[in-house]
């Protein structure tokens, strides 16, 4: 049996801090006013990410509603719970989102980023969605990834972006080996390692 590597998903017991990961694609998350409360919500464009994104949550003790946004978008959301207060605290600066100063990588973080906004692309590479209302986090989260080994390439939106795209073979089975096997109910041919995202030799 492969050795886990100490950066895996599989190499310790669920957190409730996973959930930064989806923060660290398009997700955000807000006090509500004074109150030590806190709700987490992500705009899908996919609602195929729902049941997967809704399990994770719950393995972690939060549940979660499909809402629609202002505009109309369907957006997974939490209620105001007072647990998520210091992710708030952690990823907020004011009213504007932030990557904690000391925010350290992992491969759980990464597997739920992988399913708030992962995706292959057609070049035999894969993307993960950065958001586009917070572009104050893509360095940072860029060479968070870059320290776990992985070398990114920056996207901008006339480029399939925002995204971070990790290219060629090593790098994406060093990425399958982080975020682990695909959870229940989610597409294999999105998922790292899977038909759809098989990588070429020589990378």
């Amino acid at each position: 049996m492969a050795q886990l590597s100490f950066f895996s998903a599989e190499a310790r017991e669920v957190r409730l801090d996973d959930l930064a990961g989806l923060l660290c694609g398009p997700a955000q998350v807000v006090r509500f006013g004074a109150s030590d409360t806190a709700r987490l919500s992500i705009v899908l464009t996919d609602l195929t990410r729902v049941p997967a994104l809704t399990a994770e949550a719950a393995s972690r003790g939060v549940a979660t509603e499909l809402a629609s946004s202002e505009s109309g978008s369907p957006v997974l959301r939490t209620a105001f719970r007072r647990d998520l207060v210091e992710l708030a605290a952690q990823w907020c600066r004011g009213a504007v989102k932030a990557v904690p100063e000391d925010f350290a990588m992992d491969g759980a973080l990464l597997r739920m980023w992988v399913l708030a906004s992962g995706v292959p692309d057609r070049r035999s590479g894969y993307l993960l969605g950065l958001d586009p209302y917070a572009p104050q986090t893509h360095v940072p989260l860029a060479d968070a990834v870059t320290r776990m080994g992985l070398p990114v390439l920056r996207l901008g939106p006339r480029g399939a972006g925002p995204a971070l795209r990790i290219a060629g073979a090593r790098r994406l089975r060093r990425l399958a080996e982080f975020v682990g096997p695909p959870p229940d109910y989610a597409l294999a041919p999105g998922w790292p390692g899977g038909p759809c995202g098989e990588p070429s030799e020589g990378g």
